[in-house]
Protein backbone atom coordinates (compact mmCIF):
# COMPACT_ATOMS: atom_id res chain seq x y z
CA UNK A 1 0.00 0.00 0.00
CA UNK A 2 1.31 3.45 -0.87
CA UNK A 3 2.86 5.32 2.07
CA UNK A 4 1.81 2.51 4.42
CA UNK A 5 4.91 2.98 6.58
CA UNK A 6 4.18 6.70 6.92
CA UNK A 7 0.45 7.18 7.39
CA UNK A 8 -2.62 5.52 8.75
CA UNK A 9 -5.27 6.14 6.08
CA UNK A 10 -9.04 5.97 6.44
CA UNK A 11 -11.78 6.25 3.89
CA UNK A 12 -15.36 7.41 4.21
CA UNK A 13 -18.07 8.81 2.03
CA UNK A 14 -20.86 11.29 2.25
CA UNK A 15 -23.41 8.73 1.03
CA UNK A 16 -22.19 5.18 1.67
CA UNK A 17 -23.50 2.84 -1.01
CA UNK A 18 -21.49 -0.32 -0.64
CA UNK A 19 -18.47 -1.38 -2.64
CA UNK A 20 -18.56 -0.90 -6.39
CA UNK A 21 -17.61 -4.18 -8.04
CA UNK A 22 -15.70 -2.42 -10.83
CA UNK A 23 -13.68 -0.43 -8.30
CA UNK A 24 -12.86 -3.68 -6.50
CA UNK A 25 -11.79 -5.18 -9.84
CA UNK A 26 -9.45 -2.36 -10.90
CA UNK A 27 -7.89 -2.23 -7.46
CA UNK A 28 -7.24 -5.98 -7.65
CA UNK A 29 -5.50 -5.33 -10.99
CA UNK A 30 -3.19 -2.96 -9.09
CA UNK A 31 -2.52 -5.55 -6.39
CA UNK A 32 -4.79 -3.99 -3.76
CA UNK A 33 -7.60 -6.05 -2.23
CA UNK A 34 -10.42 -3.77 -1.06
CA UNK A 35 -13.02 -6.53 -1.14
CA UNK A 36 -13.33 -6.73 2.64
CA UNK A 37 -13.69 -2.97 3.11
CA UNK A 38 -17.01 -1.45 4.03
CA UNK A 39 -18.71 1.73 2.95
CA UNK A 40 -19.09 4.16 5.87
CA UNK A 41 -19.77 7.80 6.70
CA UNK A 42 -17.30 10.31 8.09
CA UNK A 43 -19.20 10.15 11.39
CA UNK A 44 -18.26 6.45 11.70
CA UNK A 45 -14.55 7.32 11.85
CA UNK A 46 -12.66 8.41 14.93
CA UNK A 47 -11.19 11.88 14.53
CA UNK A 48 -9.15 14.05 14.74
CA UNK A 49 -7.07 13.58 11.63
CA UNK A 50 -3.91 15.36 10.56
CA UNK A 51 -5.24 15.79 7.05
CA UNK A 52 -8.63 15.37 5.37
CA UNK A 53 -8.71 15.00 1.59
CA UNK A 54 -11.97 15.31 -0.31
CA UNK A 55 -11.74 13.62 -3.70
CA UNK A 56 -14.72 14.79 -5.71
CA UNK A 57 -16.73 17.98 -5.98
CA UNK A 58 -19.82 16.32 -4.48
CA UNK A 59 -17.82 15.29 -1.42
CA UNK A 60 -16.34 18.75 -1.11
CA UNK A 61 -19.81 20.26 -0.95
CA UNK A 62 -21.31 17.58 1.32
CA UNK A 63 -18.36 16.95 3.66
CA UNK A 64 -19.13 18.09 7.19
CA UNK A 65 -17.00 20.87 8.61
CA UNK A 66 -14.19 19.32 10.61
CA UNK A 67 -12.92 22.11 12.89
CA UNK A 68 -9.20 22.22 13.45
CA UNK A 69 -8.40 19.72 10.71
CA UNK A 70 -6.45 20.69 7.62
CA UNK A 71 -8.58 19.89 4.57
CA UNK A 72 -7.58 19.87 0.93
CA UNK A 73 -9.68 19.15 -2.11
CA UNK A 74 -8.67 17.21 -5.20
CA UNK A 75 -11.30 17.07 -7.93
CA UNK A 76 -11.05 13.53 -9.25
CA UNK A 77 -13.71 12.44 -11.69
CA UNK A 78 -16.36 10.03 -10.40
CA UNK A 79 -15.89 6.71 -12.25
CA UNK A 80 -19.51 5.52 -11.88
CA UNK A 81 -20.72 8.82 -13.32
CA UNK A 82 -18.27 8.58 -16.21
CA UNK A 83 -19.30 4.98 -16.91
CA UNK A 84 -23.06 5.37 -16.52
CA UNK A 85 -23.65 5.11 -20.28
CA UNK A 86 -21.26 2.18 -20.74
CA UNK A 87 -22.93 -0.88 -22.19
CA UNK A 88 -20.38 -3.35 -20.78
CA UNK A 89 -17.70 -3.73 -18.14
CA UNK A 90 -15.07 -3.51 -20.90
CA UNK A 91 -16.45 -0.11 -21.84
CA UNK A 92 -16.67 1.10 -18.23
CA UNK A 93 -13.33 -0.14 -16.88
CA UNK A 94 -11.08 2.46 -18.59
CA UNK A 95 -12.80 5.21 -16.58
CA UNK A 96 -12.10 3.37 -13.32
CA UNK A 97 -8.50 2.65 -14.30
CA UNK A 98 -7.79 6.25 -15.25
CA UNK A 99 -9.11 7.64 -11.96
CA UNK A 100 -7.34 4.89 -9.97
CA UNK A 101 -4.07 5.85 -11.63
CA UNK A 102 -4.66 9.58 -11.04
CA UNK A 103 -5.27 8.88 -7.35
CA UNK A 104 -2.11 6.75 -7.20
CA UNK A 105 -0.03 9.62 -8.63
CA UNK A 106 -1.59 12.06 -6.17
CA UNK A 107 -0.84 9.81 -3.18
CA UNK A 108 2.72 9.31 -4.39
CA UNK A 109 3.10 13.10 -4.53
CA UNK A 110 2.35 13.22 -0.80
CA UNK A 111 5.55 11.34 0.04
CA UNK A 112 7.30 14.69 0.61
CA UNK A 113 4.60 15.71 3.11
CA UNK A 114 4.89 12.58 5.26
CA UNK A 115 8.45 11.77 6.33
CA UNK A 116 9.72 8.23 6.73
CA UNK A 117 9.26 6.96 10.27
CA UNK A 118 11.44 4.49 12.12
CA UNK A 119 10.34 0.92 11.54
CA UNK A 120 7.10 0.12 13.32
CA UNK A 121 6.43 3.69 14.46
CA UNK A 122 3.10 5.05 13.25
CA UNK A 123 1.62 8.49 13.76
Amino acid sequence: MLLASRVRAYSAGTRPQGLNRLAVRVMEEAGVDIGAHTSKTVDALQSPFDLVITVCDGAREACPVLPGMHTIHVAFDDPPALARLATSDDEALPHYRRVRDEIRRFVQSLSDVFPERPSGEMP
